[in-house]
């Protein structure tokens, strides 16, 4: 029986899970979870995760959910995944833990608190928090930095790894999100970090083809967002023109 894999290509941690299953030819079956329809909230998936978030995994009767959690359960339980992605020296691995552990309090805090709340709840219909973005956006600019001059000092890759770990694809994923931005706001706050950019073309590069067919829909919306912002913009300087 193939690996499920319960997702929904919008959310950060599922693009990631996504993308690592197939770079790495694991057989597995992506069954849709809408977020935006509140399909995490369905009696059926609150079966497989109570969390009621995505991603999430069944493999025969075993279950399981959060992102990291799930990238280390293949690393170990698949044949045939290259050791890079999740060494067996324990030093590596603990340093990829580390990161891991860095990245849930630090970089996705400062990407979703940004996202959400200047893109994502008000295109969505969803109440926003000025307060909330404005947080979000200076733990971004601190994780970047800590991104472009520590985990990043040593090597192409993180902890100094001349090859992509799990951990790369979590983060690059989680930064992807900044894509929803206007154009010029997601360069302004990313192109001071000559590194971190470099490190986002790598791993790129290193998840081809996959990460760009998995991030199809990420794009789509960053066209039709665009398009919404540019529209507003238009409209709010002819009114302060009447």
């Amino acid at each position: 029986m193939a690996l499920k894999v319960y997702a929904d290509r919008m959310s950060q941690p599922s693009r990631a899970v996504l993308i690592f299953c197939k770079i790495n030819g694991i057989d597995f079956e992506e069954i849709r979870v809408d977020i935006l329809k509140n399909k995490q909230y369905s009696p059926e998936y609150k079966a497989i995760n109570p969390m009621r978030r995505v991603p999430a995994i069944v493999d025969g009767r075993f279950k399981l959910f959060e992102s990291h959690a799930i990238l280390i359960y293949i690393c170990c339980a698949f044949p045939g995944v290259a050791s890079h992605w999740y060494p067996s020296d324990l030093f590596k691995r603990s340093k990829i833990h580390s990161v891991l552990d860095w990245h849930h309090s630090n970089l996705r805090r400062g990407t979703v608190g940004l996202v959400f709340n200047t893109i994502l709840a008000p295109l969505n219909g969803f109440p926003s928090n000025p307060q909330a973005a404005k947080e979000g956006k200076k733990l971004l600019m601190r994780s970047l930095s800590k991104l472009e001059d520590f985990w990043l000092k040593d090597g192409r890759f993180l902890v100094g790894s001349s090859q992509p770990s799990i951990a790369d694809i979590s983060l690059v994923c989680e930064i992807m999100q900044l894509e929803l931005l206007s154009e010029k706001d997601h360069d302004r706050i990313l192109s001071p970090y000559k590194k971190v950019v470099q490190w986002i073309k790598d791993t790129k590069r290193a998840t081809a083809p996959h990460f760009d067919e998995v991030h199809g829909i990420l794009f789509k919306a960053q066209k039709r967002f665009r398009e919404r912002m540019a529209t507003e913009s238009v409209k709010n300087e002819v009114k302060s023109k009447l």
